[in-house]
């Protein structure tokens, strides 16, 4: 937790590593450890785990909270880690949130409850509630609608980040870029606001984006990471030609429900022994597969490194 008091050092390319399973659908702790080590070694910013990357709603609480604290050993504070720790149920976002609190984690990654559809006064209270639960541990809000069903607010985030010191940041996954921009203008730059749309990640960076948790790591960890720091260092070109080339693994991550196209890739090129997603999702159809690879070709170069 040595990036806990200074969230604000908490910056680029969080990898939001998936979950691994066995073939028979037990969470594989030795591949996960495998898959953060290879991480660290391609320059990756910061883990997370637990985001939808890492199929959360598929697993119970013991199971996130085991994997938390492998993760969390794994790391062993040589970078910032930022576990998912939210769901549907307050009581179970409290209870992984302790754990991961507990485990050493530098900041917790709370998603909006999913499927009930709350109100903005209803959001606001459920984030207020987590906030005076764990007043010193940051909390970063996590806009999904995509797979929540709700979108919270600009205003609502201005509200939680003016009442809650702890609350820190947000990772935005909406592809309504007028709505980063909005989060960013209502709570001024001291908000730390990280993408989680791939397409977005250089973008945010434009209007003063802390970075981005961008699932595409999964696939070429060096590329991300290293687009975040040559738009840093001021080389811009640079990034935007690594943004382009990271076009076809983007559109491969999609070609079906994420995670599972990036789970069949990491299997074949064995950083994973298996690929299982948990259902309701469901390994690559043939047609998937024969996407994958010719999008693989196109962009696959990223996947071995820089």
């Amino acid at each position: 937790m040595k990036f806990r008091t200074d969230p604000a050092t908490i910056r680029g390319s969080i990898a939001p590593v998936v979950t691994p399973f066995t073939a028979e659908g037990a969470v594989d702790h030795d591949a996960l450890r495998g898959l953060i080590r290879w991480q660290l070694e391609s320059g990756s910013h910061g883990i997370s785990l637990g985001g939808s990357t890492g199929e959360p709603s598929a697993q119970t609480a013991a199971e996130r909270i085991t994997a938390i604290r492998t993760a969390a050993d794994e790391v062993a504070d040589r970078v910032p880690f930022l576990p998912g720790t939210g769901s549907a149920k307050l009581d179970e976002t409290l209870e992984i949130t302790a754990a991961a609190r507990d485990a050493g984690a530098d900041a917790a990654l709370i998603i909006t409850p999913y499927y009930a559809r709350p109100t903005q006064d209803a959001l606001y209270a459920w984030y207020a509630a987590v906030a005076r639960e764990f007043p010193d541990l940051p909390l970063v809000i996590y806009n999904v609608p995509s797979r929540t069903a709700v979108d919270i607010a600009p205003e609502t985030v201005r509200r939680l980040f003016a009442d809650f010191d702890n609350v820190v940041g947000i990772k935005e996954t909406t592809k309504d870029f007028e709505h980063f921009s909005r989060v960013l203008h209502a709570c001024g730059p001291e908000l730390l606001v990280w993408s989680g749309i791939e397409l977005l990640c250089l973008p945010l960076l434009a209007l003063g984006g802390a970075g981005f948790v961008s699932a595409v790591a999964n696939l070429a960890p060096a590329a991300v990471a290293r687009m975040y720091e040559l738009w840093t260092s001021g080389d811009q070109a640079g990034a935007r030609d690594l943004h382009y080339r990271l076009h076809p693994l983007v559109d491969l991550l999609f070609v079906e429900t994420n995670p599972a196209p990036a789970k069949w890739v990491l299997e074949r090129q064995g950083r994973i022994p298996s690929g299982y997603v948990r259902p309701p999702l469901a390994t690559p159809s043939d047609a998937a597969v024969a996407r994958i690879r010719d999008l693989l070709d196109q962009g696959g170069d990223l996947t071995a490194g820089l």
